[in-house]
């Protein structure tokens, strides 16, 4: 079977090294060799798949469904494996094996077109919520985890150097919210770091089980502050949106016991940063929609 990456995941890895690698070049292959190593049979390639991720459906030698995960080193697929690993499968997907060949993770086959994303909007960030919840564990002694400051550091950096006119009051407000949050820091926590109602699929062992984590350890409020501001596009397009966004903030909040301010100062940071860096690699109109967002907070 020919292993072409979806389109999806080549214009998303052009805009996270945008002089290139030799990784895509290389995936066909590597992908043939994990398929051979672990003797699986391939049933398609998931499309339109991830932006960071080539996703093959697959089964095992006795016939398990299984899905066949490749991800280059800027993805960071071993801190995805070893979060897995401490889950251990409570509230997101099982890892199948520890480690066989770095970079390729084989997991557990949940229900990859059916997302929590397809429920009505209160009871998906319900699910969504609930889900999340159970991720929230200590991380393991000794961990080698990305924290929150670390992450939001970097990314601070890339919101100073695209800065301009246009957007400096809401990227000063952002690294303002930013810095008095990290000067009072609250629990660390392992955090899934990328966190939305897509990312929720269902499952047979539990209902619903998340996937493709970017583990980061530090507070709760910055996990729940990406899923504020899930379906950005209906939110713009209500005329209420400001206040539906505010009352979500405070829905969010309570429910999942975080301070209601600390989570409005991460998801003004987490939407501004987003947005600065949709305007960097040319994503004009998602810019604009996560820009207008952040207005609101």
């Amino acid at each position: 079977m020919a292993f072409e990456p979806p389109q999806r995941l080549v214009r998303a890895l052009g805009e996270t090294a945008p002089d290139g690698d030799d990784w895509l070049e290389k995936l066909p292959e590597a992908a043939h060799q994990a398929v051979a190593l672990r003797e699986l049979t391939v049933e398609r390639v998931q499309m339109p798949g991830g932006r960071s991720s080539l996703v093959v459906l697959v089964r095992r030698a006795d016939g398990t469904p299984a899905v066949l995960k490749l991800a280059p080193p800027r993805a960071r697929p071993e801190s995805e494996r070893a979060a897995l690993a401490h889950w251990g499968g409570l509230g997101a997907v099982q890892l199948l094996e520890p480690f066989v060949t770095e970079g390729v993770l084989l997991l557990e086959r949940l229900h990859p077109d059916l997302s929590v994303r397809s429920l009505p909007e209160a009871k998906a960030l319900l699910e969504a919520a609930g889900t999340l919840r159970r991720l929230w564990v200590e991380p393991p002694a000794g961990h080698r985890f990305e924290t929150v400051a670390e992450r939001t550091g970097r990314q601070a950096e890339a919101m100073r150097a695209a800065a301009n006119s246009e957007v400096a009051a809401l990227v000063d407000a952002a690294l303002a919210a930013r810095a008095e949050l990290l000067a009072e820091p609250r629990e660390h926590r392992l955090l899934h770091g990328t966190f939305r109602q897509s990312k929720v699929l269902a499952g047979e062992r539990m209902p619903w089980l998340a996937v493709g984590p970017d583990p980061v350890v530090g507070e709760c409020a910055f996990d729940l502050a990406r899923l504020v501001r899930d379906r950005v596009e209906d939110l713009i397009a209500s005329p209420s949106g400001a206040a539906t966004t505010r009352r979500r903030v405070k829905r969010l909040a309570e429910s999942l016991d975080v301070d209601q301010e600390r989570l409005r100062g991460w998801t003004l940071f987490r939407a501004v940063e987003s947005g600065v860096r949709a305007r960097r690699v040319g994503r004009a109109q998602d810019a604009e929609l996560l820009l207008e967002f952040a207005s609101w907070l």
